[in-house]
């Protein structure tokens, strides 16, 4: 017995000696390992007679349970003395200010986007909305486009699988053709008509893909209809929207004669910044004007009575001249080192 106890005080103190784990185990190896002085013991028990044998092994189980008992506590004080370290070693200052979480902040294109219907309805215009998926009839034969106009092809539209006449609209014309016709029948009819004074913001789709455009883009297109629109309020809004949108009156705003199938007279929209990089330089940036009459009359409204002119703009190109950003595909790689800039 007393060989029994001499063990336990001997195991207990090569356990406290061990530094760390590693050693530890070793230690644990010396006594309750395969050639153990405990195991070894209770390997010479079937030597002994049955009462010895019985009186013996529980002795030598009583000195197990002290010894793993030992080496338990001897774990758990490296434990503690390592997570001590650890946190001594990593110890913070609470007094000091925390560091808060990054604030993210709205895609460039939206804040564009917000820009442009603020300036709008500071001059009286409504926004309008409406489905990106369109039929032919809103998307192209209201807007006077002729079935053999190139934009109909499937070089140049998302066309529905299975539907011939339904497509990712190709711009936010149709909004203009549903508003219209809506405003006609809220009304009673084109007679009792109030003004129509709209911008139609949104995504639009063509089979596109470059440094300067993209399958997905934004548009936003403006209307004004009532009676003695005239080219001359169109060229006064749209100038009066460019030099608030960038904010500088070094501008100077070109319309220059182009064609569309939806408008007649048609013009091209140009600005030449006076000062910085592009300085006299002439950018195409927007097209527009006056509704052709026959858009009128898919609407449901009066052209010899109602005149009106449309725009559209390109919010993705609005915001590359006003940000100095030189490859419109930057706005949609998701690119957090670009993205961070705008927030």
């Amino acid at each position: 017995m007393s060989d029994l106890e001499a063990l336990v005080s001997q195991a207990e103190s090569d356990f406290s000696a061990a530094a760390d784990a590693a050693s530890l185990e070793q230690a644990k190896a010396r006594y309750l390992g395969k050639s153990g002085s405990l195991t070894e013991q209770l390997k010479g028990l079937g030597k002994l007679d049955p009462e010895a044998r019985k009186e013996a092994g529980a002795a030598i189980n009583v000195v197990k349970q002290k010894v793993e008992a030992a080496l338990e506590a001897r774990r758990e004080a490296l434990r503690r003395a390592a997570l001590e370290a650890r946190l001594a070693e990593e110890a913070l200052d609470v007094t000091l200010p925390g560091r808060g979480q990054l604030r993210g902040g709205l895609h460039p294109v939206s804040r564009t986007l917000e820009r442009i219907e603020q300036l709008f309805r500071g001059i009286g215009f409504d926004v309008a909305d409406g489905p990106e998926i369109e039929t032919d009839f809103h998307n192209f034969t209201a807007l006077n486009t002729p079935e053999n106009h190139p934009a109909r092809s499937m070089h140049d539209t998302f066309y529905l699988e299975g539907a011939s006449d339904v497509m990712l609209r190709t711009h936010t014309s149709p909004i203009q053709v549903r508003y219209m016709q809506a405003h006609v029948a809220r009304h009673g009819g084109a007679e009792a008509m109030p003004e129509i004074r709209i911008i139609a913001p949104g995504r639009v789709y063509r089979v596109d893909s470059d440094a300067t455009h993209s399958p997905m883009f934004h548009q936003v297109e403006g209307l004004w209809v009532g009676e003695s629109v005239s080219f001359a309020d169109l060229k006064g809004v749209v100038s009066d929207f460019l030099h608030r949108f960038f904010e500088t009156d070094q501008l100077d705003v070109r319309f220059r004669p182009s064609f569309f199938p939806f408008t007649e007279p048609s013009a091209e929209i140009d600005v030449a910044f006076m000062s910085g990089p592009l300085a006299g330089r002439w950018l195409e940036i927007a097209g527009c004007g006056m509704v052709h009459p026959n858009v009128l009359g898919h609407c449901g409204i009066d052209a010899e009575r109602y005149t009106g002119f449309a725009f559209g703009f390109g919010p993705d190109r609005l915001t590359m001249l006003r940000y100095g950003i030189n490859d419109l595909r930057l706005f949609y790689d998701g690119d957090v080192r670009f993205l961070s800039q705008f927030s």
